[in-house]
């Protein structure tokens, strides 16, 4: 399935992880192979097969796991994989459908991967606060967690930014104070008014005022 063109590419996006662990698999292929394997009665052996040699079968492990259907065994699943994650891509593929239906359950270690010394980990943590806590589970006590990291690490602040553009489209009165009062770092603070300026989805309105709140 190699496509060496497209490991190029790939190795340009993913400067974090040696260029001769990827095999250049294009992810619709990847994807598909995962659906085959899911099905598989001895896919376990390669679930616990870690950690892996290459890029392209972390991102196959992440979207097995995305197929689950059981809650618990997906939970297990993602905290066994979690440890080996070493890319932004791989983590944000990362993405258990049936998380959408246990959001209750899924909080209580969504707060423990947030205190994690690990760079994935942690991200991976606000990846599903993003996704999953934004609409109708929203608490103002998310953002709050969010902005109580603190970490140098350019993934992680790189992922709070994201989730506070995400959140002035969808929860814009609830998160501006924390722009108005300067709750982030300087960094993560101006990254998320540039993310959140590129959107479509906030107001003319909201983007001017949101500019005149850059450090």
């Amino acid at each position: 399935m190699r496509d060496e063109n497209y490991r190029d590419f790939q190795s340009r996006l993913i400067p974090t992880i040696n260029k001769e662990t990827i095999i250049g698999v294009r992810t619709p292929e990847l994807r598909t192979f995962a659906k085959e394997l899911y099905k598989d009665p001895d896919v376990g052996v390669f679930l616990g097969s870690l950690p892996h040699e290459s890029f392209d079968e972390n991102q196959l492990h992440a979207f097995i796991i995305s197929l689950g259907k059981d809650f618990p065994a997906a939970v297990s699943a993602v905290e066994k994989f979690l440890p080996y994650v070493d890319n932004w891509a791989t983590c944000d593929q990362l993405s258990p459908k049936i998380f959408a239906k246990h959001k209750t359950e899924l909080l209580t270690y969504i707060r423990n991967w947030l205190k994690c010394n690990h760079t994935y980990t942690v991200r991976f943590a606000v990846g599903m606060l993003m996704q999953h806590y934004l609409d109708e589970d929203f608490s103002e006590e998310y953002p709050r967690l969010v902005s109580e990291i603190s970490s140098e690490e350019y993934y992680i602040n790189m992922m709070t930014a994201w989730y506070f553009a995400t959140a002035f489209a969808k929860q814009f009165d609830a998160v501006i104070p924390y722009f108005e009062n300067r709750v982030l770092d300087k960094w993560t603070h101006n990254k998320a008014i540039v993310k959140a300026t590129e959107s479509r989805r906030i107001t003319p309105e909201q983007k001017t005022y949101l500019k005149s709140l850059r450090r």
